[in-house]
Parts: structure tokens; sequence; C-alpha cells
């Protein structure tokens, strides 16, 4: 059996956040960045931030 792979480039794996006011990346993921506008309070100082999964790293 032979299993085939669909190949995406790396550079766009996006992920999507929100980075609350006191720094901190929210305490859960989001699907798209209109799911992630939704919950973000801009009005106490959240941003809707992105990232490439590639260059992230754990330090």
């Amino acid at each position: 059996m032979t299993h085939t792979s669909v190949w995406t480039d790396p550079r766009d794996e996006i992920e999507v956040g929100v980075l609350m006011a006191d720094g901190r990346l929210a305490p859960r993921s989001f699907r798209t960045r209109a799911e992630a506008e939704a919950w973000a309070r801009p009005e106490e100082g959240d941003r809707v931030v992105e990232w490439n999964v590639i260059c992230a790293c754990d330090t």
C-alpha cells in the first residue's frame, strides 16, 4: 500500500493567537484570524498576532 502526501510550503503554515495586554499569549488556539479577533478585547489592549510555525521555538 502506497501513501501519498500532499506537500505544503512551511512558510505558509501560519498560527493565529491573541497577545493579551499583560504580554502573554491567550491560553487557547484559534483556527482563523476572525475567530481570534472575535475573542480579543482590543479596548483592554489585546492584539491579534500571527507567526510562522517553522520559526516558532521553545527556549
